[in-house]
């Protein structure tokens, strides 16, 4: 009655399907698509180039305004985007404290970290 009992158990495992001949490759389709071709840019001519004004540094006249911003608050649990807004305004450590321009670019990072600087307007 052994063997009986082994043959059948086998017979089970042989008529088994196997799950590994049932998967299809999905990766095939995307490898045999023809990779798109780059058009090239029209090449500029010199009677349609016009020559761009340059906008240095020196030449933006201060507001002559400053504002100073005291850093009161820790970063520590704070989310990433708030930390960098302290590091751009020059703020990383506690009671630390900047005299900026007054612009708007400063006065826009002052509000997303208002609970964490202290503000004072200065002329």
């Amino acid at each position: 009655m052994a063997e009986e009992k082994k043959t059948k158990t086998t017979a089970k495992k042989a008529s088994a399907p196997k799950k590994e001949a049932a998967k299809k490759p999905a990766v095939a389709k995307k490898a045999e698509s023809k990779p798109v071709e780059k058009k090239a840019a029209p090449a500029k001519t010199a009677a349609k180039a016009a020559p761009k004004k340059q906008v240095s540094a020196t030449s933006k006249k201060p507001s002559g305004k400053t504002v100073t911003v005291t850093q009161i608050g820790s970063p520590i649990g704070r989310q990433k985007y708030q930390r960098a807004t302290l590091v751009g305004l020059g703020l990383n450590k506690m009671h630390r404290t900047r005299e900026l321009e007054d612009t708007s670019a400063v006065r826009g990072m002052i509000a997303k970290v208002k609970h964490l600087v202290r503000v004072e307007d200065a002329a």
